[in-house]
Order: C-alpha cells, then sequence, then structure tokens
C-alpha cells in the first residue's frame, strides 16, 4: 500500500498550486481519499476529503472556497487545486486514504492506516 504525494513548492500568497497523490496497493475505488496538513509545532488537522460512494466532497472552513479535491478513478489519483493561498496555509501536506470518508472528515488520524509521506507547501508573505 502506497500513497505518493508531488506538487508543493514555495508559492507567494494568492498563488496556486495543485497537489497530486498517486495510490497503489489496493483497490482505490472502495477508500475514501483526503488530505491533512500539519504545520511546525501544530497537530495533524484535516483539509479535505471525497467519498468513494459519490464523490461528496467535505472541507475544513479554514480553506472552504479556496481548495477543490477531485479524483480520478482510472489513474488511481487524487489531486487538491489550492488557490489564493495564504501564509498560514503553510504545512507539509498528507494523503490519506480510508474505507470510511467520516473517519477523514472527522480527522481522526489516529484511526488512519494509510498516508503518504508528505509534500511541503511554504506560502510566503
Amino acid at each position: 500500500v502506497q500513497l505518493v504525494e508531488s506538487g508543493g513548492g514555495l508559492v507567494q500568497a494568492g498563488g496556486s498550486l495543485r497537489l497530486t497523490c498517486v495510490a497503489s496497493g489496493f483497490n482505490f475505488e472502495d477508500f475514501a481519499m483526503g488530505w491533512f496538513r500539519q504545520a511546525t509545532g501544530k497537530e495533524r488537522e484535516a483539509v479535505a476529503a471525497i467519498s468513494d460512494v459519490d464523490g461528496s466532497t467535505h472541507y475544513s472552513e479554514a480553506v472552504k472556497g479556496r481548495f477543490t479535491i477531485s479524483r480520478n478513478v482510472r489513474k488511481d489519483t487524487i489531486y487538491l487545486q489550492m488557490n489564493d493561498l495564504e501564509p498560514g496555509d503553510t504545512a507539509t501536506y498528507y494523503c490519506a486514504a480510508d474505507p470510511l470518508v467520516e473517519i477523514l472528515q472527522r480527522g481522526a488520524v489516529g484511526l488512519i492506516e494509510t498516508w503518504g509521506r508528505g509534500v511541503q507547501v511554504t506560502v510566503s508573505s
């Protein structure tokens, strides 16, 4: 089981980035997928999730209206389009998978077994 993130980097405030997470080693269609982030000195928090059942999406209040999560079942890949980035978005971003989208929505970090290694996003002011 593997999740590999890419697409991070350094961007100025107001800019955009798109993160990609490629999954392998499990049946992608049977898992909800999500993005989490962890800033230095802070706990890991849920950012966005997408259901495997109906494709519905869920966002934290901090990113709602600026970030968009999507998935491509044919490519076993999810994306996080991040627009209007703010310095407060600076963090390591992690891809996660779970059979239950509710676990990802709740940000139940301790219950999630499948994680990527993370990718750094830095937003300068």
